[in-house]
């Protein structure tokens, strides 16, 4: 077993997601495009229905100065199974709608629609197959989002050339019913969501940690640790009686399993006033998404992981997510 101790303490014009008459936020739209070529707008969901024991997690990215849109879309079975797929397909518009699967805004800051209907790769060990799958699940949001520039850590100025420079974040309740194969189910389950534009480039940052958890409606937490060259930048929130406290310091150990993906983390968030939160997690399943970088030949790989946490006498469930480039 490895132990990875991380260092301590003018384009195209976007369009609203909405009409003007439904009241959207700034957050909460298609933003004007940029110019650079890894320019990206990216929305992403993902939660954990603890009775049926089934993980979710999905996004639609758009890279107009690319000709791109994608997605992923995956869930992690009870049997250990990884259930998914990831499409590229040439950009045509600015609807959040890639092949099968398609995100709707019901609500700015408060609601969303995502639905699915198409056909997943299902991969057991060896054994590969192909599903069936349609979902149609809503999101209600619990909490206020979250601007990760309200942590004040250096965030938009280190990030601005190599990650998306602005990042919101919000938890909030997914129900719903989908179907997986034979499997019918009723969803019901605390989840996360993000959303991200400006530039991104896969490949430039060396590591990066985004962890999101969910203990109960009344306590959550999310933060990004991203290691670019000898500079580290953290940021996020915990959210405890109604409101979200930003966090400005991000300490985390993990135990790493011989494929290079988490298997443990321990973590200690600070808040501004100094008050520590300290959170453990065990990984119970992994997926793993390879990804080129615009270097020649380079890699990086993000573990999108299953992870059950334990704060104090709480117990919560969320993605814990690591890049790491790999060459």
């Amino acid at each position: 077993m490895l132990i990875l101790e991380l260092p301590s303490l003018g384009g195209v014009q976007g369009t609203n997601l909405m009409n003007e008459e439904a009241g959207g936020e700034e957050t909460d739209m298609i933003h004007p495009f940029g110019v650079h070529a890894d320019w990206n707008e990216s929305f992403y969901f993902n939660f954990y229905d603890s009775e049926n024991d089934y993980c979710g997690f999905m996004r639609i990215g758009l890279k107009p100065n690319k000709d791109e849109k994608n997605m992923f879309c995956f869930f992690l079975s009870p049997e250990g199974e990884e259930i998914g797929t990831r499409v590229v397909e040439p950009f045509t518009d600015s609807q959040l709608s890639v092949e099968g699967l398609k995100f709707d805004r019901i609500a700015p800051d408060k609601e969303w629609r995502l639905r699915y209907d198409g056909s997943m790769k299902q991969t057991r060990g060896s054994e590969v197959h192909r599903l069936n799958v349609s979902f149609d699940l809503t999101f209600k949001a619990i909490n206020k989002v979250f601007d990760y520039r309200e942590s004040d850590s250096g965030y938009s100025d280190l990030v601005s050339h190599v990650s998306p420079a602005e990042h919101t974040e919000q938890f909030g309740k997914f129900e719903g019913t989908a179907t997986i194969g034979t499997k019918k189910l009723s969803i019901s389950g605390l989840g996360e969501r993000d959303h991200a534009w400006g530039t991104t480039d896969w490949i430039s940052p060396s590591t990066w940690i985004w962890l999101s958890g969910q203990f109960s409606e009344g306590l959550a937490f999310n933060f990004t640790k991203l290691f670019i060259g000898r500079e580290t930048v953290d940021a996020g929130y915990i959210h405890i009686g109604g409101v979200n406290r930003p966090i400005v310091k991000v300490e985390v150990v993990t135990q790493v399993k011989k494929n290079g993906g988490p298997e443990s983390l321990k973590v200690w968030l600070m808040e501004a006033d100094g008050k520590m939160h300290e959170i453990e997690a065990t990984v119970m399943r992994t997926a793993r998404l390879p990804y080129a970088g615009s270097i020649e030949r380079s890699v990086s790989v993000v573990y999108e992981t299953l992870a059950r946490y334990r704060m104090g006498n709480e117990t919560g469930y969320g993605i814990a997510e690591y890049l790491v480039r790999e060459r």
